[in-house]
């Protein structure tokens, strides 16, 4: 059985129309016009036990919405959903001991009190065992760098290190599962970095099972194996990232190395010039033509060595989304 599955999974939400000014005020004491927002749009899904996969889409896409169902925040309009056996909805404290769900812009520690306290409360909310406890919490706040840091404010923590103490409270009961919600928001690159290898290892050693929503595709390159593509509420593309770009990039980048200088418009001629050139130059052309391309310009252009690129698959995604394909 999946770790996690879904079967056209809804979620329409429902709110009422007003018309503006006093007398919309006063209409809609009467008579209430509803409005309906599908969030997300009939999602199957279907995670194994120990996958690692980016669930990528533009803002408002439905992403969180999907996570917030399958956590069992959210109550699904309509459709099925399964996490390890159980129905998110129903909320059985068994599944939630085996759960976790991390959101880069929530808070679930206490703002004034010392991280420490939070995981204190956070034990006897999830029923972990003292021993148990201390010995998960010490490795994580080892792996986290944060020893000297959890007997501080939360408050008084930078955006990085309070980010290592919401993974420390979310995984401190050694969950089976975990929704994270981009995780890495708003971090440098340098937390951004520390925080992925500590996922990395955090996935080695425990074998859980992660479902990341990330906009930096670095997170998603590094962490997952697989990626689930969602739009305005419907998934478009489940694949590896390799196939993602692969479908929804139709050129490929020639990357040139010249013995000596050429001129732009020499090099324009097979192609589209990206960047400045200086002892080497990137054309872009059509998939199609690549090969034709590669051999006309080695016959044609001093070149002393050359390699043939994908698009980088951050410039893929916007792509995807700014044109709506």
């Amino acid at each position: 059985m999946p770790a996690i599955e879904t079967r056209d999974l809804k979620k329409t939400y429902v709110s009422n129309k007003k018309s503006p000014g006093i007398g919309g005020g006063i209409k809609s004491l009467f008579s209430r016009e509803k409005a309906y927002v599908e969030a997300v749009k009939g999602v199957n899904l279907s995670i194994e036990r120990g996958e690692m996969v980016g669930f990528l889409g533009p803002n408002g896409a439905g992403k969180t919405t999907t996570l917030k169902m399958l956590s069992g925040i959210l109550y699904p309009t309509s459709g099925y959903a399964s996490v390890l056996g159980f129905t998110p909805s129903d909320r059985r404290p068994e599944m939630l001991r085996q759960i976790s769900l991390v959101m880069g812009n929530k808070m679930q520690l206490w703002w004034d009190l010392p991280a420490w306290d939070s995981f204190v409360v956070l034990k006897e909310m999830y029923e972990v065992e003292e021993a148990k406890f201390r010995r998960r919490v010490d490795h994580l706040i080892d792996a986290l760098q944060l020893t000297d840091k959890v007997n501080t404010q939360v408050r008084k923590l930078s955006l990085g290190e309070r980010m290592k103490c919401e993974l420390v409270a979310a995984l401190l009961h050694a969950p089976q599962i975990v929704f994270l919600d981009e995780p890495t928001i708003g971090l440098d690159v340098v937390s951004q970095k520390r925080i992925r290898d500590f996922l990395n290892t955090l996935h080695s050693e425990d074998n859980c099972t992660l479902l990341l929503t990330s906009h930096y595709m670095q997170d998603v390159q590094e962490l997952c194996d697989r990626v689930i593509v969602i739009d305005h509420g419907s998934m478009i593309f489940e694949g590896t990232l390799d196939s993602l770009t692969n479908r929804f990039s139709d050129v490929r980048r020639i990357r040139l190395s010249f013995s000596q200088p050429v001129e732009a418009a020499e090099i324009a001629k097979f192609g589209k010039l990206i960047g400045e050139i200086t002892d080497n130059a990137v054309v872009e052309v059509a998939q199609k033509d690549t090969a034709s391309a590669t051999a006309a310009m080695l016959q044609h252009l001093p070149v002393s060595d050359v390699s043939i690129e994908q698009v980088d698959i951050e410039e893929v995604i916007r792509s995807l989304f700014s044109e709506g394909r």
